[in-house]
């Protein structure tokens, strides 16, 4: 496709076809919040709530509401989903909880801070939306009070016993990144700016693996290697996301160049560690030692990491005029769509076997709804709008 029908189909695929999936089924409106896991045919399944899509919805719909059209039912379901996390989603300890039964009673609370970063987004987003500075107010504290138990040794459960085998995850400076990126939109203030560039820092520094070329999942708490399943795991997904983020921020601060150098670096490794020579697609999980993966769907191939290199390779070709990223955006753009796409009924299916067949024909779950699929066709909609203009 050309640019200007690479565009329209973004923009079509989001407006007529994912969007339509999910509402009206997901928004609940006996109990408020949203259902995400549906079957097929957009059916309801299971009645438990996922924290972290209460928040991704919510800021995907505030956000199309403030940057595609006002439409006032978009807006109104962002607040819907804003309403459930402040009435349901919040511990006594000022926490959230990680899922909740239909009616909004806690079921699980994990020592991850997601369910943190997605509400912030959201009200950032709503505040941004609808003028309502209060939610700004209250995003920024609850990012405040994220950081501050990032940063408080044992405030948050470790994964291993950390006296004998300490480690950190990469997901927590990825997360971190894009939620000051996201927060930054609504507050542009110089500490939004300044953990950015701490946690871009540490990512380059403990993460980034020259020796192995490439990211690593989790590492020592000063970048140490260790020669074990978690310690060797690549989610070339993952690195690819935590990629562009990265070239999002060149491109934010004017095409910054040692960003974009450290953004390109990570996803170039990144796809030829991912990308699926026999079959296409991209492969879930890799070992940096090409040793055998301990997860037994490490050869599958799931929706979101093809969401994110489409984003990926198009802004990398964006920003580089590598005419390389442009092709492999066509292939991945072009195996997903093949694969992953539900003709009849919309939206994608979430899980394939490595040859690219459907392992289920689930639509949703507690990990799977309304975000990387419609943040893609929206992202790459309004970056080709950019670039055509």
């Amino acid at each position: 496709m050309n640019l200007e029908s690479l565009r329209d189909f973004y923009r079509d695929g989001l407006l007529n076809d994912t969007l339509p999936f999910w509402i009206p089924a997901t928004i609940d409106l006996k109990y408020g919040g949203y259902q995400t896991s549906l079957g097929r045919d957009g059916t309801v399944i299971h009645p438990d709530k996922p924290v972290w899509f209460q928040g991704r919805f919510a800021w995907l719909l505030a956000t199309l509401y403030q940057t595609v059209e006002k439409r006032p039912e978009w807006l109104q379901y962002s607040r819907h989903g804003i309403d459930f996390i402040n009435s349901r989603c919040f511990d006594e300890d000022g926490r959230m909880f990680f899922s909740l039964t239909r009616e909004g009673q806690p079921l699980r609370k994990r020592r991850y801070i997601f369910s943190e970063t997605f509400a912030i987004i959201a009200m950032a987003a709503y505040g941004r939306a609808s003028g309502d500075h209060t939610f700004v107010d209250q995003a920024l504290d609850l990012f405040r009070k994220t950081v501050q138990l990032l940063q408080e040794p044992g405030s948050l459960t470790p994964k291993t016993n950390p006296e004998i085998r300490p480690m950190k995850g990469l997901a927590i400076p990825m997360i971190m990144i894009v939620t000051a990126q996201e927060l930054r939109k609504t507050a542009p203030l110089p500490e939004l700016d300044q953990w950015i560039d701490h946690y871009i820092a540490e990512v380059q520094r403990d993460f980034v693996k020259p020796e192995f070329q490439c990211v690593l999942e989790t590492v020592g708490p000063e970048g140490e290697f260790y020669d074990t399943f978690d310690g060797r795991m690549i989610c070339p997904g993952h690195s690819i996301e935590l990629g562009w983020f990265i070239l999002h921020e060149a491109k934010h601060r004017g095409n910054d160049p040692e960003l974009r150098k450290l953004g390109q670096q990570i996803v170039d490794w990144s796809w030829e560690w991912g990308w699926d020579k026999k079959f296409g697609g991209i492969l879930y999980y890799a070992d940096c030692k090409n040793l055998p993966c301990t997860e037994y769907w490490s050869d599958m191939k799931f929706w979101w990491p093809h969401n994110e290199a489409i984003i990926a390779m198009l802004l990398a070709w964006h920003l580089t005029g590598d005419e390389s990223y442009l092709q492999k955006h066509a292939t991945v753009h072009d195996w997903a769509y093949k694969h992953f796409h539900d003709k009849e009924f919309g939206e994608w299916f979430g899980y394939l076997h490595r040859d690219g067949s459907v392992a289920t024909e689930l639509k949703g779950n507690m990990w799977k709804g309304p975000f990387h699929l419609p943040r893609m066709q929206w992202y790459c909609w309004k970056l080709l709008e950019e670039i055509l203009a």
